[in-house]
């Protein structure tokens, strides 16, 4: 699949579900109202839509949510990917808040999966709480060793916020050399009403990096694993670091990927509200071609890039459309 500008898509990632046993304070509202199980996609459906990506040449899945684990049966659907592994896919990975990782890190490593993403945007246990309202940092603690325990690569997804952890990220690389995972920080994205002034949570990872560089030496890298983040190595622990910008310096140039969510809603752009309906051809059709056909139409309106901005005057943000409705 080539989309109008050139570039190859190789990398989806699906949502298996828009609900998560979190309420993060830069992704829901508290109150959310999460969709009608009616209008979620079966696990046989999405195994079959995975497969028509796959077909076309996309290499590369990420499983999301909300939070996929909170799926039921979702090892189902994970262990029927990773079956394709060696068969066109190449790689299949999954973001969590690992609050469900303890019992599914074994069962993941067998289905094929190597390595993950975790969210975790502090250590120190009243902020872990304030953060994601309903979590608690011993379950996701035990389910990041689980993980490394059972042999899989772990990442540490942390969302840099003005004011709430960004003295922490020093620690954060400490902690995340002495366990042996990767950090990747991320700038809060204007996406979905929440409560309070989202502009007050934006910290530009431009400032955070040249702060961090008085402390760690950190050298430009190569590594790429499919995804936004530019990354480097931190001398002083040898592990790497990795920085999604949105907003300070985007990274649409290289856009290999597409988002399909719950619904059998794909978006071409994360920032951007135009979207396929896969759904209705999937339960009108029984051809995969027709199937192939709408897949490669979407990707033919694939924008160059997203809209993001922080409206700083009337602190809205530029979509109305929650993370974990597109899929995080």
């Amino acid at each position: 699949m080539r989309d109008p500008f050139g570039r190859d898509i190789t990398y989806l990632r699906v949502s298996v579900t828009d609900r998560c046993d979190f309420r993060c304070v830069y992704c829901m509202a508290e109150d959310m109202t999460f969709l009608p199980k009616a209008d979620i996609l079966s696990l046989e459906e999405l195994e079959r839509l995975c497969g028509a990506f796959i077909a076309l040449g996309v290499t590369k899945l990420r499983i999301t949510g909300g939070e996929p684990l909170v799926r039921r049966d979702v090892m189902r659907l994970i262990d029927a990917l990773g079956a394709r592994l060696g068969h066109g896919l190449e790689e299949l990975t999954l973001t969590t808040n690992a609050s469900q990782l303890a019992r599914f890190a074994e069962p993941l490593r067998a289905a094929g999966v190597r390595r993950i993403n975790v969210s975790l945007d502090t250590l120190n246990a009243a902020t872990f709480t304030a953060i994601t309202r309903w979590g608690r940092i011993e379950r996701t603690l035990d389910g990041i060793f689980a993980a490394k325990a059972a042999g899989l690569a772990v990442k540490i997804n942390m969302v840099a916020l003005k004011g709430v952890n960004e003295d922490e990220i020093d620690t954060m690389i400490a902690w995340c050399g002495e366990h042996g995972f990767d950090l990747c920080l991320i700038e809060t994205m204007p996406l979905g009403e929440i409560e309070g002034d989202r502009t007050a949570q934006y910290l530009p990872l431009s400032l955070v990096r040249a702060r961090l560089a008085r402390r760690w030496t950190l050298t430009p890298s190569d590594y790429r694993t499919g995804g936004p983040a530019r990354y480097e190595t931190i001398g002083e622990t040898g592990r790497r670091i990795g920085f999604i910008t949105p907003l300070t310096h985007n990274f649409c140039e290289s856009c290999n990927r597409v988002r399909l969510t719950c619904t059998g809603t794909l978006f071409m752009c994360l920032g951007q509200e135009d979207a396929a309906d896969l759904r209705a051809v999937l339960r009108r059709e029984t051809s995969d071609d027709a199937l192939s056909d709408a897949i490669l139409a979407a990707i033919a309106r694939k924008p160059k890039g997203h809209d993001f901005i922080i409206d700083r005057d009337h602190r809205r943000p530029a979509l109305a459309r929650h993370m974990s409705m597109t899929g995080g």
